[in-house]
């Protein structure tokens, strides 16, 4: 029986991110304790891997749409598995680095590749709510390979380490054979001038917008780092608190996401819901402001599984509506490029977050914490008159290839 190309997607999507999820968990852990590196040179490597993997990210894409998002995604993943392979046999700051470039850079393009073969696969109208049903199963494989992880930080042993790490790069490499199952895709070979070399770099409606949407991505970091700063240093909350956000926030994912995305049906729908996303965050901002007002323990945790709560709901929302936006906007036979680009906004919350986050919320306090919900908002409310910005601009360009197309038919016969 063959299965849809959504369930194809969403499988490969789940394989590689029980592999991840193990990976999070461990990778600080085996690059200092497996590699030998200093903090310091974690965070250098890890911010040049992701800042040369952001710009990859629109040039693999643009192959991907030259050469087929099938063929692409399928030899990314296991080019993907193979960068996470040498980490096993990385023992130096150089190699590290190389390696680590090599593999932000086939994550991207895989990305890209991937959200190009859905939109290649699935109908305009359903794209929203299949990418929302992708995420969800990516985070429930997030959830399994976390506690994959955690089982070898338990054990402590380099075998434990290594072990995570040859699960990871096989799970790239089995999302790879499993990608296999997906019909072709048609290429934008052979197209002229519609198949124009990076045209996404000349876009400066899109680029706009996917500038928005790195600064509503930077819960991203705030997840990961800042909030389990805030908890140790700055609120009375006991510490197993982080992990009770983080597993909050993975089954709010799971749970919700796709009922979430059925909000989304075109763009003046996912414009609204991004701006109920900026309003929801600057919530979520406020209210972990209080939970470092020197309440008493219980009573911190209380007011961060509340702002956790609200976090996660402004998320679901701005993937939601951003999805919407990032597909419908792009022209057709571009939408490997474009998701590239737009991709590398979660590059940019990436590198650029920990440091501008740690220096808001843990510095300041909670005024820094307010200034960051304001930068939400501002965001959000100015996704519309970009999108706008965007829709007109992408319609005169149509109507204009449309005005060339009698006068030029009769010159190439």
């Amino acid at each position: 029986m063959t299965r849809s190309p959504a369930r194809v997607l969403a499988l490969a999507q789940f394989i590689n991110s029980v592999g991840d999820g193990a990976f999070y968990v461990c990778s600080a852990l085996f690059f200092a304790r497996i590699i030998g590196l200093s903090p310091t040179q974690i965070g250098l490597g890890l911010s040049t891997g992701w800042a040369v993997g952001a710009a990859a990210g629109v040039f693999l894409g643009h192959l991907a749409d030259r050469r087929g998002p099938r063929g692409a995604a399928i030899l990314l993943a296991a080019v993907t598995g193979a960068t996470i392979g040498s980490f096993l046999f990385v023992r130096s700051f150089p190699l590290f680095v190389l390696a680590t470039c090599a593999y932000a850079c086939c994550q991207g393009g895989l990305s890209a590749a991937r959200q190009a073969l859905l939109a290649g696969l699935v109908e305009s109208a359903d794209r929203t709510r299949v990418r929302a049903t992708l995420q969800s199963r990516a985070n429930a494989g997030l959830a399994i390979g976390a506690a994959l992880g955690g089982l070898a930080l338990f054990l402590d042993t380099p075998h434990a380490y290594l072990t995570v790490f040859g699960v990871d790069a096989a799970s790239f490499l089995v999302a790879a054979a499993v990608l296999r199952g997906l019909p072709a895709v048609p290429t934008t070979s052979g197209t002229g001038g519609d198949a124009r070399a990076l045209a996404v770099l000349s876009d400066r409606p899109y680029a706009v917008i996917t500038l928005l949407n790195a600064v509503l991505l930077l819960y991203m970091p705030l997840l990961s780092l800042v909030i389990p700063l805030w908890v140790t240093q700055r609120t009375e909350a006991p510490r197993w608190i982080v992990a009770a956000i983080l597993v909050l926030n993975t089954l709010s994912v799971v749970l919700f996401q796709v009922r979430i995305a059925r909000r989304v049906t075109d763009l003046r729908s996912a414009t609204r819901l991004v701006r109920y996303s900026g309003l929801t965050m600057f919530a979520s901002c406020a209210v972990f402001a209080l939970s470092g007002l020197g309440a008493a323990p219980w009573q911190a945790a209380a007011v961060l599984l509340l702002a956790a709560g609200l976090q996660v709901i402004g998320e679901m929302m701005q993937a939601s509506g951003s999805w919407e936006i990032s597909f419908g906007l792009a022209p057709a036979g571009r939408q490997g490029q474009y998701q590239g680009f737009f991709g590398a906004g979660t590059a940019v919350a990436r590198v650029l977050g920990p440091l501008l986050l740690t220096t808001l919320i843990v510095t300041w306090g909670a005024p820094g914490w307010l200034l960051l919900g304001g930068m939400f908002v501002a965001a959000a409310f100015a996704m519309r008159p970009a999108v706008r910005w965007a829709d007109r601009t992408s319609r005169r360009s149509a109507a204009g290839r449309a005005d060339l197309t009698p006068s030029i038919g009769p010159q190439l016969r």
